[in-house]
């Protein structure tokens, strides 16, 4: 429903959203050597590549990926009490803003939000789960085991990053140190969902 802008909730399911076009429609051109593909409503975007020293494009095609789904500033409320969505960029028709309702505001903010323990990384290719070459390309050797193939030494085990060590790659939490006295903080017990009560 929300790549063809449409209702999902409510007595006008299915109905396009409002929006506003306040620029004449661009004319379509299309530009060769964009590397863009359009399809039912997505777009994928190949044009762009960084190489290994070229760190700050690098950062600046991860803050893209990262971006929040919603930029703060460019929502407003309208006299009549809905949400009104500046675009950042005008869509080719002229569109520049979108105008949900309240609740079909809330509805396309719901969709974002990720269910439960679902993983949200999706590897394709040499790096997928079920390769057989992916044990061989990983710096730890994840991946299933070819027939023939010896399995993970216990240094290659090793190698796997922790789970404080993701924490603090990631989020920049460190939970091995300690924060009032900086010293190391050692696990004295394991609380696990599954694990039957005493």
């Amino acid at each position: 429903m929300a790549i063809t802008n449409r209702i999902a909730v409510g007595p006008q399911r299915g109905q396009k959203a409002f929006s506003l076009q306040t620029l004449p429609p661009a004319p379509a051109v299309e530009k060769a050597g964009d590397n863009v593909a359009r399809t039912g409503g997505f777009s994928l975007h190949a044009g762009i590549a960084a190489k290994a020293h070229q760190r700050e494009k690098l950062e600046r095609l991860c803050r893209y990926i990262a971006r929040p789904a919603v930029v703060t500033e460019r929502v407003s409320l309208t006299r009549q009490g809905d949400i009104s969505v500046a675009l950042k960029t005008p869509y080719r028709d002229g569109t520049t803003h979108v105008v949900f309702q309240p609740l079909h505001f809330i509805a396309r903010l719901a969709a974002l939000v990720p269910r439960p323990r679902v993983n949200l990384t999706r590897f394709h290719g040499l790096f997928a789960p079920n390769n057989s070459y992916r044990a061989q390309i990983t710096p730890a050797g994840r991946g299933r085991q070819g027939k023939g193939e010896p399995s993970r030494t216990e240094p290659q085990k090793r190698q796997a990053m922790t789970w404080a060590q993701r924490l603090k790659r990631v989020f920049r939490i460190d939970i091995e140190t300690c924060e009032h006295c900086g010293g190391a903080v050692r696990v004295i017990a394991l609380a696990h969902p599954c694990a039957p009560r005493i």
